[in-house]
This record gives C-alpha cells, sequence and structure tokens, in this order.
C-alpha cells in the first residue's frame, strides 16, 4: 500500500508542468477537449507506468536491500536532472489531428519522464512493483487529465520553476537516500 501511495503522490507532483501534461493541454487548447485524445493520453500513461513497474519487477529481486537503496538513488537522481534539464519545447504551429501520432509523441515523452523514473526507483526500493504501478498509472492518468482539463489555463502558471524546485528537491533526496544506503546517515 506505501508503494501506491508513494507512487500516486510522486507521480503527480513530477506530472506538473511535465512535457506530456504541456502537450496534452496544448492539442486540447487547439483542437477542443477531444475525448479521443484524453483516452490516449491515459492509455499512454498506464502504459508506460506498467513498462516502468515491469522493469522494477525484474530488477528488485536481483539486488540486495542497500543495492536497491542505491538504484533507487539513482533513478531519483535522473528524474531530478530530467525535472531541472529538460524543458517542454513548443508545439508545432499546425499539430497533426492523429491520435496515433499524439500516442506516439506521448509515450516517447512518457518512457523518459521523471515520473516514469520514480515509478521505477518506488518499485525497486519497496519491492512492491504492481503497487508502484498502480500509482502511477493512477497519478499518470490525473496530471494528463489535468492538461486536458485545463488546456490553455496551464500556460498562465510558472510551471517551469515548479519543474526546477521539483527537480531539486530529488536530487537531494536522492542524495539523502544514497548515503542513508552507504550509511553514512
Amino acid at each position: 500500500m506505501t508503494g501506491l501511495i508513494f507512487a500516486l503522490l510522486a507521480t503527480v507532483l513530477a506530472g506538473i508542468g511535465a512535457r506530456d501534461q504541456l502537450t496534452v493541454a496544448a492539442l486540447a487548447a487547439r483542437q477542443g477537449q477531444r475525448p479521443g485524445l484524453l483516452m490516449i493520453a491515459v492509455i499512454a500513461s498506464v502504459a508506460t507506468a506498467a513498462f516502468a513497474a515491469f522493469a522494477g519487477l525484474k530488477v528488485a529481486p536481483l539486488l540486495t536491500a542497500n543495492a536497491r537503496m542505491i538504484f533507487a538513488a539513482i533513478a531519483l537522481a535522473l528524474a531530478g536532472g530530467e525535472s531541472l534539464l529538460l524543458a517542454p519545447r513548443k508545439l508545432p504551429d499546425e499539430p497533426t489531428q492523429s491520435l496515433g501520432a499524439t500516442a506516439i509523441v506521448l509515450l516517447a515523452h512518457q518512457v523518459t519522464d521523471a515520473a516514469r523514473f520514480l515509478v521505477f526507483a518506488i518499485a525497486v526500493a519497496t519491492a512492491a512493483p504492481i503497487a508502484a504501478g498502480l500509482g502511477g498509472a493512477v497519478g499518470g492518468s490525473a496530471t494528463v487529465a489535468a492538461g486536458w482539463m485545463f488546456g490553455a489555463q496551464l500556460g498562465r502558471f510558472r510551471l517551469g520553476m515548479v519543474r526546477r524546485v521539483i527537480g531539486a528537491i530529488l536530487l537531494a533526496l536522492a542524495g539523502w537516500l544514497a548515503l542513508r544506503a552507504l550509511g553514512r546517515v
């Protein structure tokens, strides 16, 4: 249960202003709130969370408790780096109306985003990949649904600054977790 709650909260926080959320928001603002767009975004979120949890399922049994903590710290550091360094790009002036193309773009964004790194980290650290995957799927779906619902209104907020703060917090957590696993804290 802890893995589910941590993954849910971590995915929602890491998804604020993320590339997938802003892509869905921009498409919803330009094309209208098509139900197909929301459905594709949710399916992509569930699929990538399942992939991250599956990777955690395969890796966790291979590691000792301290090694799982170090591995989770590395995943947290990657999530923090992604939040700090990768800013969402501006969408083309005339995006395609194709839901298939949208699905490919969202999958590409989500496979390497901070939220899925966090699902992977939580799945490895807690050795509870199913709970982490469920939490990540729900949290990821909530963030893209928020993008779909609020569309152009998300552009009014300073989400870039929020992402940087979240990235810095994730890097600090990664350092603390690594030090704890090494017995230095």
